[in-house]
């Protein structure tokens, strides 16, 4: 007998729960705790097997290619307005209308083509970084699942990509690699797309107001573009003239995934590393980011407020890993590795302009506008 519609529906929320990679890749969630509501942007695994009935089983390939091929409509949709503000000498988010454009996009689809250069990097981006948990997982006998991309309706067209696991991780030393070689593989990904994307931009003859800000990694590799070009100190090829090919934009959002992956504190990588290094220290720190990320919402960018509630949700909170094998010396030396990654590609202010203060302040001016 075929299963009915709303069976259908109940296997895939069950196979798959919304990770907020705001804007917003993936985390991997272990198993262990008491299953979350349904708005909890969590993975739950299914309990372990018995170690001698436990195998890694074939990956179903069916949800994750409807999801991709998903997320690359989204995903291209967006790229295409920023392929179009790009070549007419506009930054990516030049007006309002340049936020969801997908009204926009059905009425130019001879476009499409325009829109991959954006989503095939963001897409390799995510799937770099997801795909480096799954052969982690492999090769320490954790069973998971292929990653899942997350269309959204949202600026990057996407909320991430994530892999549920399957059977629990047995060890900590495991549980660093495990973490770590997500954001590792997305930032090796990101540092060459990004390097691509800079040699592809050009530059504006006038100031632009910048509306992000870039990343100690995305200056660093401008600077050392300028210095092969010979024009390091050209005041023409300023940073802040800059007009990013949509290929630097789609870096740009996937390593500020990678930096928000790498954040300390509950079921996030980071806090998957810092729980292997000290589980005390991991209690701690993911009740200090959570202030942090209010503090940081308040005066800088609104969205950490966001990150600070996911982060309280009983789904984040880490299951126990046990600690019955010593973590051997190249393990350990991911640890400086993710903190490095994290120092590059991460910014207090994301997006600029957009702190609680500075909303709550203009709101009453746009609402006396519309009167």
């Amino acid at each position: 007998m075929a299963p009915c519609p709303s069976a259908i529906l109940r296997r895939i929320s069950t196979s798959i729960q919304q990770d907020a990679e705001v804007p917003l890749a993936g985390r991997v969630l272990c198993p262990g705790n008491p299953k979350p509501a349904m708005t909890s942007p969590t993975l739950i695994a299914e309990p372990a097997p018995p170690m001698s009935a436990r195998r890694q089983q074939s990956p179903r390939l069916g949800l994750p290619v409807l999801l991709f091929i998903i997320t690359l409509l989204s995903t291209t949709s967006v790229g295409m307005r920023y392929m179009y503000n790009f070549t007419l000498g506009r930054p990516p988010l030049a007006s309002d209308a340049d936020v969801l454009p997908f009204g926009w996009v059905f009425l130019h689809l001879n476009r499409f083509a325009s829109g991959l250069p954006f989503s095939l990097t963001l897409i390799g981006i995510l799937l770099a970084h997801e795909f480096g948990h799954y052969f982690a997982c492999r090769s320490f006998g954790v069973d998971a699942t292929l990653p899942y991309l997350l269309p959204a309706p949202s600026l990057s067209g996407s909320f991430g990509a994530v892999i549920r696991l399957k059977s629990r991780v047995r060890s900590r030393s495991a549980l660093i690699v495990i973490g770590a070689m997500g954001p590792i593989a997305g930032f090796v990904v990101a540092v060459g797309t990004i390097s691509l994307g800079l040699a592809l931009s050009h530059y504006s003859p006038v100031d632009i107001v910048p509306r992000v800000q870039a990343p100690l990694i995305l200056s660093g590799l401008h600077q050392i573009l300028g210095a092969l070009r010979g024009d390091l100190h050209n005041p023409a090829h300023s940073l802040f003239l800059l007009i990013p090919h949509p290929i630097l934009t789609a870096s740009w959002m996937g390593i500020l995934i990678t930096a928000l992956n790498l954040i300390p504190a509950g079921q996030l990588d980071g806090g998957h590393i810092l729980y292997a290094v000290s589980p005390a220290a991991h209690r701690i720190s993911s009740k200090i980011v959570v202030a942090a990320l209010f503090g940081l919402g308040i005066f800088y960018w609104s969205g950490w407020i966001l990150w600070g509630f996911i982060l309280l949700m009983p789904g984040m909170r880490h299951p126990i890993v046990p600690d019955d094998e010593p973590v051997k010396r190249w393990q350990w030396g991911l640890v400086p590795i993710c903190i490095a990654i994290f120092v590059l590609a991460g910014t207090y202010e994301p997006f600029k302009g957009l702190s609680l203060l500075h909303i709550l302040e203009i709101l009453p001016q746009r609402w006396h506008l519309h009167l």
